[in-house]
């Protein structure tokens, strides 16, 4: 069985939840604090074994092939003015992994985003990761419990964890196998049901953004027609894999936040800062003095 050593990122959407900041700038390069959201999802490939990373892009994501490359002025500069350890920060981000790109030259949806890389990934299982969710690991890192999956079953695997029942219909949600499961972590799913209403929903598994899937689903996705929105999507083809091989899934560990969501983006951004030794007493004393006037 082939490892996993290679990760395919969709990030070519046109981030409008964000507008009118997206408007010039690359919803993954919003910044988490002073770190690119991309950064962050680069960065969980890499500590999960990953070797080779394609970033799907468009015509208007230069900045993010910018921010992987090695800007000499820049370092220069820095350390002109003394400022050698920032110098090295920055030069340590062009040497997190070897990242490629290529443009999804038209907006067809997810499944048609993760078409463009099959020449990248040739016959070898991949992994997906989506840029709209960070995963702080409790342990290992999300991606890495995936893997581990995946070594263990020699199947494709979804990154899965339960939400609340309310928010079902937000989500692709799985259908959890009846067959005896070896552990609660890793269970067979017999489907995949797309942002079902709330009293149809099969589970309170959502997938969330996390993958492991073998090259099988380039040949069902070139044959995949438009879905939901008039794009070719992701869970149609894993739908149909289903019904050629077991498909698994990974109840992964980790707080998982939803920088799609413009809460979840300043959840994000506040829980970083509160974490933060050179500033977080600061946040969390300014938290508690609005909760203070709050309550008066």
């Amino acid at each position: 069985m082939k490892r996993v050593t290679k990760a395919v990122i969709p990030a070519a959407g046109l981030g409008t939840r964000f507008l009118p900041a997206t408007k010039s700038q690359p919803k993954e390069m919003l910044p988490i604090v002073d770190t690119p959201a991309i950064h962050y999802i680069v960065e969980e490939a890499v500590k999960s074994g990953i070797e080779d990373i394609m970033i799907i892009t468009n015509s208007n994501k230069h900045s993010m092939e910018n921010y992987f490359d090695i800007n000499y002025e820049l370092e220069m500069r820095l350390k002109d003015s003394g400022k050698t350890a920032l110098a090295d920060e920055i030069h340590q981000i062009a040497s997190l992994a070897n990242v490629v790109y290529t443009r999804q030259k038209e907006p067809k949806g997810l499944g048609h985003a993760i078409l463009c890389a099959k020449s990248f990934v040739g016959d070898e299982p991949f992994a997906v990761l989506l840029g709209d969710d960070i995963v702080v690991p409790s342990n290992k890192p999300a991606l890495l419990q995936l893997i581990d999956a995946y070594n263990d079953t020699g199947n494709s695997i979804l990154g899965v964890q339960k939400v609340a029942h309310s928010e079902v219909d937000k989500y692709g949600i799985v259908s959890p196998s009846k067959e005896i499961i070896a552990t609660n972590k890793v269970f067979k799913i017999v489907d995949v049901v797309e942002k079902p209403p709330i009293d149809e929903a099969p589970s309170d598994y959502a997938v969330l953004g996390r993958y492991i899937l073998g090259p099988e689903i380039f040949d069902i996705l070139s044959h995949t027609q438009p879905g939901h929105g008039g794009e070719i999507q992701l869970t149609d083809a894993v739908r149909k894999l289903m019904k050629q091989k077991a498909i698994y899934a990974c109840n992964f560990e980790g707080e998982r936040y939803d920088i799609g969501d413009k809460f979840g983006y300043l959840k994000a951004t506040i829980d970083f800062s509160l974490k933060r030794s050179d500033f977080g007493p600061k946040v969390r004393d300014y938290i508690r003095k609005l909760a203070a006037e709050d309550l008066k």
